[in-house]
């Protein structure tokens, strides 16, 4: 009976299964977040770039397929300095194209000196090669120019090698390509999300400022310049991400561009308003807007939540955020209606003492870019939201 008793006892003192299925799915949740994979962008990158290492080694000299190496230095030259998924696919499709173009002028070489047997010929045609490559380098399609004359070298040697070494070394830099595109499959790291995320902290940072600005509040610069740093750093950082954004979410880059402008002026009228003004000019914006600061504020802060929190488990979120506020549809401004993406009425519009129109005319501007930049955002929206566009995909 006493036994009996016990069992029960030991049975509920085993931990139950449910308890490792959540752990794991939360290790999984923190995997698939792209927040956590931005946070740990380096990281990812270098287990993803070693792993690729691997995997090119035991594809080639783990079955020993010859000259194996040059599966591997494909893979470094592929995914080794890109992390974003749009940059790893151009590169691997402008290597692919190099490689089959460099390949075939190498095969034709080493064809070309078992007939002729003439060295120096190969010499010439190879050099001519190489200078047609390094004129096109200088341009557009200089990757593909540059691969062409490498991939060529590597074949062909100098037009010594023989047929079949130069088949297994088009077929290596072939397996590296491949090998590279799939494990860039893989924790992918859109250069999307780092361009949302940067841009959020942006936003936010100039509702803070801004909010400050509106107060009243003196600028204390030992605060404000490393600030107004850190914002400039992103902002450049933008700028090198728009191609890649652009070809991940098929956005037009003017339509990037024009965001970016508006950012960049968003933030040169906020330097202005807090290092180009008197204290009693402070004081008048106050004044000016006192009854609008808020609202400003409260757009700036929704754009930064749009893009920092748009997801798949809450796909809509970030259109919700970006539309505009309760009230907001119209609002009267001076006697006369306006909707959020309008234009704002110059300063002369309305009556005003010759000392407050400058700021007044300087926090409208503000304003009017802050509803310009939140209208851009909202149209964009289901390009730049990539989860609700492949929650939208799978439906």
């Amino acid at each position: 009976m006493a036994q009996s008793e016990s069992n029960p006892a030991a049975v509920r003192s085993v931990p139950p299964p449910r308890r490792a299925r959540s752990r794991l799915a939360r290790i999984w949740r923190a995997l698939a977040s792209p927040f956590y994979r931005y946070r740990n962008a380096r990281l990812i990158h270098g287990i993803r770039v070693g792993l690729a290492m691997m995997a090119s080694i035991l594809a080639t000299s783990g079955i020993h397929i010859p000259h194996g190496i040059w599966a591997s230095v494909t893979v470094l030259v592929v995914i080794g300095g890109l992390q974003h998924h749009g940059n790893i696919r151009k590169k691997a499709t402008e290597r692919s194209l190099g490689t089959l173009l460099g390949a075939g002028i190498g095969l034709a070489l080493i064809g070309l000196q078992a007939l002729t047997h003439s060295m120096a010929l190969t010499y010439v045609l190879m050099s001519v090669v190489a200078g047609v490559c390094g004129w096109h380098a200088i341009g557009k399609s200089g990757y593909v120019a540059l691969l062409t004359a490498i991939t060529m070298c590597i074949v062909a040697g100098h037009g010594d090698n023989l047929i079949d070494t130069g088949l297994w070394r088009t077929l290596n830099v072939m397996i590296g390509i491949v090998i590279a595109l799939a494990f860039s499959f893989v924790l992918p790291l859109h250069a999307t999300y780092s361009w949302r995320y940067r841009l959020a902290d942006n936003l936010r940072d100039c509702a803070n400022i801004y909010t400050q600005v509106v107060r009243g509040e003196p600028a204390d610069s030992e605060v404000l310049v490393p600030a107004f740093m850190r914002m400039n750093d992103r902002l450049v950082q933008l700028r090198v991400l728009m191609p890649s954004v652009a070809k991940e979410i098929d956005v037009p880059l003017a339509r990037l561009e024009a965001i970016q402008r508006l950012h960049r002026s968003l933030l040169s009228a906020l330097e202005i308003m807090t290092t180009g003004m008197e204290r009693y000019e402070r004081q008048i914006v106050q004044v000016a807007f006192a009854g609008r600061g808020a609202r400003v504020r409260e757009s700036l802060l929704a754009t930064a939540r749009a893009l920092r929190f748009g997801g798949a488990r809450h796909p809509d979120v970030a259109a919700r955020a970006l539309r505009p506020l309760d009230g907001e549809e119209s609002y009267v401004h001076g006697g006369e209606r306006r909707a959020p993406g309008d234009a704002l009425p110059e300063p002369s519009a309305v009556p005003l003492a010759p000392e407050m129109q400058g700021p007044y005319w300087l926090g409208l501007r503000v304003e009017e870019q802050v509803d310009l930049l939140r209208a851009l955002l909202l149209e964009t929206e289901p390009r730049w939201n990539i989860e609700r566009a492949s929650v939208h995909r799978m439906a």
